[in-house]
C-alpha cells in the first residue's frame, strides 16, 4: 500500500515539473485570456470565468492521466 502511494506521489510530482517547465518555456501562451473565456464587467464589479482555458487544461490532463493509467 505504501509503495503504491509513493509511486502516485512521484507521478504527481513529475506532472507538476512538466507543467512548470511548460509554463516557463511557453510564456507567450495566453492561458486565461483565450477567446471563449467569459468576462463580464458591470459598474464596480466584474466576473471572469476562463471556460476555454479550463477545457484545454482538462483535455491535456485527461491525455496525461490516460497514458499514466496505462502503465
Amino acid at each position: 500500500m505504501t509503495e503504491q502511494a509513493g509511486k502516485i506521489l512521484i507521478a504527481v510530482g513529475v506532472i507538476f515539473i512538466i507543467a512548470g517547465i511548460t509554463l516557463v518555456l511557453f510564456k507567450g501562451i495566453p492561458l486565461g485570456r483565450l477567446p471563449g473565456d467569459i468576462h463580464i464587467e458591470k459598474g464596480d464589479s466584474s466576473f471572469y470565468f476562463p471556460i476555454t482555458t479550463c477545457v484545454i487544461i482538462s483535455i491535456i490532463l485527461s491525455i496525461i492521466f490516460y497514458f499514466v493509467g496505462k502503465r
